[in-house]
């Protein structure tokens, strides 16, 4: 649903972000738009939530393409270049997150992942950065994980999808060095909010496994985002946001860790 007040939109900054209708991606939409920007909200199935938070904020749209499509998906991206000319930031924030183990991955699971999670925002990036032109600032923001440093054996595909995705930072930020006004950015949380098969008030327990024994917000992760869009930092870095827990050396998921000290 393209935003009806085209001089309104063309006056803000554009930020797309992927899997922006719900959850963690809700919050970052909503915070960019507070800030005063025109948001495109990526959804593939959750076209209602999609087009009642665009309903809901000043200047939004939505958008939809299936990222396991990966070919549609910059086709999407490029023609979204081609008609927002404020488009300065894309937030690759939609992600799966599908249980497989360390001894047996499973197949599907896997190839989705690595399609969902790690190629298509790789190829989402090449697109925005070759198509969304005239623009002083552009940034990429990579929503990863602090298990790129906190790894354990749970969720092994998606975790490998998110190291593969978090490769792609430092690549991209040196391929366009020559270029002084993009940036290249890592966004890692930590266990922010329920998730898997887990309880919502399992996370009372689970959320504060970290160093500062607390729950990191969906907020804080929206506030870093908007930070990372300014293009303050140097190319090629990460925030984590998690309250300390990729500097944990944990055996297992939080989800589990927290029903064994249950």
């Amino acid at each position: 649903m393209p935003d009806p007040d085209s001089t309104r939109t063309a006056a803000r900054p554009a930020v797309l972000v992927t899997g922006g209708a719900t959850r963690i991606g809700a919050a970052i939409t909503r915070r960019f738009s507070a800030a005063g920007w025109h948001v495109v909200i990526h959804h593939r199935a959750s076209a209602k939530d999609a087009e009642a938070l665009a309903a809901a904020l000043p200047s939004a749209e939505t958008i939809r393409f299936d990222l396991l499509d990966d070919e549609a998906a910059v086709g999407a991206v490029t023609s979204l270049a081609a008609r927002l000319p404020g488009w300065r930031c894309l937030v690759n924030s939609a992600s799966v997150f599908d249980y497989d183990g360390v001894t047996a991955l499973n197949p599907a699971t896997n190839r989705e992942a690595m399609q969902v999670n790690a190629l298509a925002p790789a190829r989402l990036a090449q697109a925005f950065l070759a198509h969304a032109a005239g623009q002083p600032l552009r940034t990429v923001i990579h929503v990863t994980d602090m298990k790129i440093e906190n790894t354990n054996p749970d969720f092994f595909s998606y975790t490998m999808a998110k190291h593969a995705l978090a490769s792609t930072i430092g690549m991209l930020a040196k391929g366009h060095a020559g270029d002084p006004g993009v940036r290249i950015y890592g966004l890692a949380p930590g266990a922010v909010l329920a998730s898997h098969d887990q309880r919502e008030e399992e996370t009372e327990i689970s959320h504060r496994l970290n160093l500062l024994q607390r729950k990191t917000g969906p907020g804080e992760i929206a506030d870093a985002a908007l930070f990372l869009a300014g293009g303050a930092l140097t190319s090629g870095q990460s925030l984590f946001i998690d309250s300390g827990q990729h500097l944990l050396d944990q055996p297992r998921d939080v989800i589990w860790l927290a029903r064994e000290e249950a």
